[in-house]
């Protein structure tokens, strides 16, 4: 589901009239204290735009994944990203921003005498959905990271570790999902789903089965969460997932907009990593992913990392540059690449790998402008069709495909799987890295603290703990 955040500009408006006269010395236009639904709007909001952007100030993921590389200024295709304080700029968006206002909002929750308790109750569990996936983000990129002590006055908090921080993540969103459902009261200050409890529910739901998946070759017990989770009821159709629609003028546009149009950018193309797979398996997407393709309908991809023409390969697809196109932290293909997954793994989540991954591949093409018939015709091929005997290779390469634009997951995917393997990076002389190394304003700041993360080892090529393979 996506609710258009048209009223996201009309609920960070803050008006009050009152005949008390100390409100004389109330200066009106720096309020004391933002109502909580304006702080989890601009969380929704900050989080879905950073896992959207393009931005190589901040986020770098969709070369990473090596879907796109650039065609000048290559650093960041070449994982420089220390130069730019990327790095930097992701523990400013996600702790500073997201997680400061889910925090900040639910203090005044909790503060508010008058609230129902039905909205009280779905608020703060719907806050908890929120921190949940913004730690998860963190750690998938860095490993370790601030989380116990992360938000509150200590200015130089500890970096938990980071299996450690997913195991609590379940415990906490596991007790939110018992606590949603209804109307949780925020109307349109919840931009995912208008004020529907039982839509966050099934949020809830479909990120426990994430994380569980995403830990199963490391944690025993992840089968247990994942079954929970399915019997508790995830995503069944793409109406469901955790969508935010954007408007067709600024403010509040897509930040691919913004980044590929608004600011004339013209060094992004497809990379030869994507292209030749995309190209190798007939791939009906690629139309809708890429524009400048040749004259057999292929993609036109340079080599990853090295400078090159940007009018003689493929460049981001049309539908790239929606200024309202939605953006999604979490949709009904990837729950169902997560079933498939689940189900190979011989866990009771209902359904068989096969249909699951068949429902996975459809939705995404779906999604992207295909039929069915054109979803069909993909599926029996011999290299897309479902293969039991490598299915991790099956899902791996199909699930990084359709994580198309959510560059953060894609490269989450190929880790975690991985598949495809990624090419060697023309300048960098490597392959993609397994995390991101901490920002130079943490050695500065919080020296002592981030010297010790993951026991002194700040290496990039190092894995976080769930990439264990």
């Amino acid at each position: 589901m996506k609710k258009i955040f048209t009223a996201a500009a009309a609920a960070l408006v803050i008006a009050s009239c009152t005949s008390d006269l100390s409100s004389l010395n109330v200066n009106s236009k720096a309020p004391e204290q933002v109502p909580a639904g304006a702080l989890i709007a601009n969380s929704t909001v900050t989080l879905t735009d950073y896992l959207t952007s393009v931005n190589v100030n901040l986020n770098n993921f969709i070369l990473w994944s090596q879907h796109w590389t650039q065609t000048t200024y290559t650093d960041e295709s070449n994982f420089n990203y220390n130069n730019r304080d990327v790095n930097g700029n992701t523990f400013d968006a996600m702790y500073a921003t997201v997680l400061r206002d889910l925090n900040d909002a639910s203090k005044f929750i909790e503060a508010d005498d008058k609230m129902l308790e039905e909205h009280k109750r779905n608020q703060l569990a719907l806050i908890e959905v929120m921190e949940v996936y913004t730690y998860h983000v963190l750690v998938d990129i860095f490993g370790d990271v601030p989380y116990s002590e992360a938000i509150g006055d200590d200015v130089t908090p500890k970096y938990d570790n980071d299996a450690e921080i997913y195991s609590s993540l379940v415990t906490r969103l596991l007790a939110a999902h018992g606590n949603l459902g209804g109307d949780n009261g925020l109307g349109n200050y919840d931009l995912l789903y208008g004020g529907d409890a039982n839509a966050w529910k099934k949020f809830a739901a479909s990120l426990a089965l994430k994380l569980a998946v995403r830990a199963a070759d490391v944690n025993p017990s992840a089968s247990s969460v994942a079954e929970a989770a399915a019997a508790a009821g995830v995503f069944t159709s793409s109406a469901d997932g955790a969508i935010l629609g954007y408007t067709s003028s600024p403010p509040n546009t897509n930040p691919l907009w913004d980044d590929l149009v608004q600011s004339g950018r013209a060094d992004f193309c497809a990379a030869n990593t994507f292209a030749d797979i995309l190209n190798g398996l007939s791939d009906p997407r690629r139309g809708t992913f890429f524009r400048n393709l040749d004259a057999n309908g292929d993609v036109i991809g340079a080599p990853y990392g090295l400078a090159s023409s940007y009018a003689l390969n493929s460049q981001p697809g049309d539908a790239l540059e929606d200024p309202s196109k939605a953006a999604s932290l979490m949709d009904y293909a990837e729950v169902e690449f997560l079933l498939a997954d689940a189900a190979a793994r011989g866990w009771n989540v209902g359904g068989s790998a096969a249909d699951h991954y068949a429902a996975a591949v459809t939705a995404s093409i779906e999604d992207w402008g295909g039929s069915a018939s054109d979803a069909a015709t993909y599926l029996a091929q011999t290299d897309v069709a479902w293969d039991a005997t490598m299915w991790k290779q099956r899902i791996g390469v199909q699930k990084w495909i359709a994580m198309y634009t959510r560059g953060n997951e894609a490269w989450a995917t190929q880790r975690l799987y991985d598949y495809p393997a990624m090419n060697v990076a023309v300048e960098a002389l490597i392959v993609t890295p397994y995390r991101m190394s901490y920002g130079i304003d943490e050695y500065s700041l919080n020296g002592t603290n981030v010297a010790a993360a993951r026991g002194g080892n700040d290496d990039q090529m190092s894995k976080v703990f769930w990439d264990a393979n």
